[in-house]
């Protein structure tokens, strides 16, 4: 298999986990390697004065419609689905058809913050990629995602990446009018009211009642565009096997929609284990080419 094709399914894999378009990352000017460093408030913010040098992201262009305009079936919280307090899970993206591990990856819930008028989750995500495909593609990335604990909506959405080399560090402050100020250190995202970012919308989709709910919708922001998603049930008692374990799982296919149309080079999968902590504990890429899995292999 070619390097141009490899290369092109770790990125639909990584995609998948962060929701972010490596491309579009490959696009910003590289900053001087650093420790990652988040402008997530500690403690209660008051409110932040107007920086006039304080970078603005241009608005993105939204979808055509929203989350609670679009939804025939509302998406119901599933009552028995709490996220717990450090869970951390980890995963082997693979492609059969190589029958290697290409990256590994985690996705941590670190705390439960109260920041004020609302308690946010901070969510993590880190993927690496294992030799020999670091010949080809070396990364390192942290995603941080600061999220409202009652629905997912995110608040900030930051993209700490290392890729060939090159170190670039992007927080994007989500704001849904224009007249609230990017705090110093960030950039505003102008976005609809209830959109979520990769890392929060997975939790979200965790929290669905799928047994009264056959689709949910969402707008999503990977750090660069503003998406419409839709997610939709396909399968109730799907058997799954991997590394973790075998589960009985949900099966949700997702769509992802750029202004008004599906995104056609690859669709995904989601697998949910169906019990209380509603683990996801499958993703698959689907692509032209090959399929892409992202399996669950160790639970804590």
């Amino acid at each position: 298999m070619s390097r141009r094709i490899i290369y092109a399914l770790l990125i639909c894999i990584l995609l998948f986990l962060a929701g972010v378009f490596l491309f579009s990352r490959l696009a910003h000017t590289p900053q001087p390697n650093r420790n990652p460093v988040s402008t997530w408030p500690s403690i209660t913010p008051s409110s932040p004065a107007a920086t006039p040098n304080a970078p603005t992201a241009l608005p993105p262009k939204a979808p055509a419609t929203s989350e609670s305009a679009v939804s025939k079936e509302p998406a119901s919280a599933e009552p028995g689905f709490v996220l717990r307090p450090g869970e951390t899970l980890e995963y082997n993206a693979n492609i059969p058809k190589l029958n290697s591990t290409v990256a590994n990856l985690k996705i941590v819930a670190i705390e439960k913050r109260n920041t004020g008028p609302h308690s946010a989750w901070h969510l993590q995500a880190s993927a690496h990629t294992e030799n020999p495909y670091r010949m080809v593609f070396q990364l390192d990335d942290q995603f941080d995602s600061y999220s409202d604990a009652a629905n997912m909506t995110s608040f900030q959405y930051e993209m700490h990446l290392n890729e060939r080399g090159q170190t670039v560090d992007d927080v994007e402050r989500l704001l849904t009018s224009a007249r609230d100020p990017a705090p110093t250190g960030s950039s505003a995202a102008r976005v609809l009211p209830g959109t979520r970012d990769p890392l929060g919308l997975l939790e979200y989709l965790r929290a669905v009642d799928w047994s009264r709910t056959s689709e949910a919708r969402s707008p999503v922001f990977d750090g660069r565009k503003l998406y419409d998603v839709h997610a939709v049930l396909v399968g109730k008692a799907v058997s799954v096997t991997v590394p973790a374990g075998k589960f009985t799982t949900t099966k949700i296919e997702i769509h992802v929609m750029d202004n008004g149309s599906e995104m056609k080079d690859a669709h995904f999968l989601l697998y949910l284990a169906n019990d209380a902590n509603r683990l996801p504990v499958l993703m698959e890429a689907v692509l032209p080419v090959a399929t892409a899995r992202v399996e669950l292999t160790k639970i804590k």
